[in-house]
């Protein structure tokens, strides 16, 4: 029924269309048949081109050209009155080649905007894809970071005696439950945040930053994570032997998870017994730092890809993760127009650093005021 009721809306279109064409054609003929062969009026069929271009298919624009082109060749002996000349000759080839040229740049024309159009119908089909998706993100990380948030709150309260006393196996076991549930709150906000920053971009709260306290802190909150894993953490200054600040204007809390998603995954990838070694030095006014680990490395083919979204390296490294660390990283070293990297160390283990502008801070001298 819906093809019947398209076909005779359609029908009385394709007749206008033609009724104009055989009126265009008419006149035309009209003009030029009447006239000796020096009047040229067959540039008029370019009005049926491009008509026939706009209404009919592209074999119905190769006909209507090749009807024009006939035709205009045509008059060249009809009505034969006056001899043909040089100039006649090329007027007419001319003329011709217009016709040509006419129907394949409206055909090209066509080409293009059907593609513009199958390009603006995949754009909007990828935009409301992506809303879909980062809808649904957000629901599902609103969904879970809930109920989490209220089984760490009960697992503390066990831990905590609230309920009555526990025993120490009870309260490793519940310690264990409670490391599970925060690492899986963390992955949580990681999914939330990565999405957060694609679809609104990474919002800076810079100040002056010391790398080397924001490291020592790092190292503090993953030393638990470490020791679990046997795994020793080590911080250097490259070649300096005493503690020295490298200024930075970053986000502290950015810059924290920075430090803590390549530590952490410095030490998932660690072999026991091992170490995770922190070097900060400066080089070529940046302040660069490398996390080393003596893990298995990372296969050649993997490290381009290592900081994309959702990636996993398909080495025998020990421990996979989900790819969000590592992308989320990267955003935030690059939101602070710094570079990141990754790398085979020899003879085993990777190393991932990154390098951002060295800030100054400015010094005030005691007992001085700012001029008004």
């Amino acid at each position: 029924m819906a093809l019947f009721t398209k076909l005779k809306t359609a029908i009385p279109h394709w007749r206008s269309t033609h009724y104009l064409l055989v009126g265009l054609f008419i006149v035309v003929i009209l003009l030029e048949y009447s006239t000796p062969p020096p009047y040229i009026f067959g540039y008029l069929y370019i009005g049926a081109v491009l008509l026939a271009s706009a209404q009919l298919s592209r074999t119905g624009v190769i006909w209507i050209t090749t009807i024009a082109v006939a035709l205009t060749l045509l008059n060249l002996i009809i009505p034969g009155v006056e001899p043909i000349t040089t100039v006649t000759l090329a007027n007419r080839a001319i003329t011709v080649m217009a016709l040509i040229v006419t129907a394949w740049l409206s055909d090209r024309m066509q080409h293009y905007e059907k593609v513009m159009i199958r390009q603006q119908v995949l754009i909007g089909t990828q935009v409301q894809l992506a809303k879909i998706r980062e809808d649904f993100v957000a629901t599902l990380t609103h969904d879970l970071k809930t109920p989490l948030l209220g089984a760490i709150a009960t697992l503390n309260a066990f831990q905590s005696e609230q309920f009555g006393p526990i025993t120490a196996a009870q309260r490793r076991a519940i310690a264990v439950m409670v490391r599970s549930h925060q690492m899986t709150l963390k992955l949580v906000e990681t999914l939330m945040d990565v999405y957060r920053n694609d679809t609104e971009g990474l919002h800076l709260n810079p100040c002056p930053v010391d790398m080397m306290a924001i490291a020592e802190e790092a190292i503090v909150q993953l030393s638990p994570l470490a020791a679990s894993r046997q795994v020793h953490l080590y911080l250097n200054q490259g070649n300096s032997d005493f503690r020295q600040a490298y200024w930075v204007n970053a986000d502290p809390f950015q810059l924290q998870r920075v430090f803590t998603n390549l530590m952490t995954n410095a030490i998932n990838h660690s072999r026991r017994s091992s170490k995770v070694e922190v070097v900060i030095s400066s080089r070529h006014d940046n302040c660069q730092v490398q996390i080393l680990d003596d893990g298995q490395g990372i296969p050649a083919a993997d490290i381009p890809h290592l900081f994309e979204r959702f990636y996993q390296a398909q080495g025998d490294r020990q421990a996979k993760g989900t790819g969000l660390g590592l992308y989320l990283s990267r955003q935030i070293i690059e939101a602070h127009g710094g570079k990141i990297w990754a790398a085979q160390r020899s003879p085993q283990g990777a190393r991932f650093g990154f390098s951002l502008p060295i800030h100054t801070p400015t010094l005030v001298t005691l007992g001085s005021h700012p001029q008004p």
